[in-house]
């Protein structure tokens, strides 16, 4: 590997200890219905978008609470004697992919089959934390 290629991967290595992570993988709801629930936490405070979550309808506000719960344990996992309250943590993307479809087959009249899809997605949370941002523009 050329020295620009491993200085630009230890760049991107370097960034990623600074983003909290959590991603669930074949989750099986639609992506369309998935983002319109990703869309109600996108942005939100942690501590908000685990009350919304939790009192949300939807199917995949279920997937989401447990994935937001792990994010935030991912966090801790990088920040311990750090408070939660204190670190101001947000929900800065949440991104909802496509994951792979069962095919399966359904009986249609006159001896015809209609193909039905159940589609699964992916989803990718990253928290960050407002104070750190405030703290780095001081400076």
């Amino acid at each position: 590997m050329g020295a620009r290629k491993r200085l630009k991967a230890e760049e991107r290595k370097e960034a990623r200890k600074n983003l909290y992570i959590a991603q669930l993988h074949n989750c099986p709801t639609s992506p369309r219905k998935m983002r319109l629930v990703a869309g109600l936490v996108r942005g939100m405070d942690v501590s908000m978008a685990l009350n919304v979550l939790k009192h949300s309808p939807q199917v995949g506000a279920g997937y989401l609470y447990k994935l937001l719960l792990s994010g935030i344990a991912n966090w801790q996992a990088k920040n311990e004697g750090v408070r939660i309250e204190e670190s101001d943590l947000y929900v800065k993307t949440i991104m909802v992919d496509g994951a792979r479809m069962l095919k399966r087959v359904r009986p249609a009249p006159q001896g015809r089959a209609h193909r039905i899809r159940k589609r699964s997605n992916h989803v990718t949370l990253i928290l960050d934390s407002r104070k750190v941002e405030i703290e780095e523009e001081v400076q």
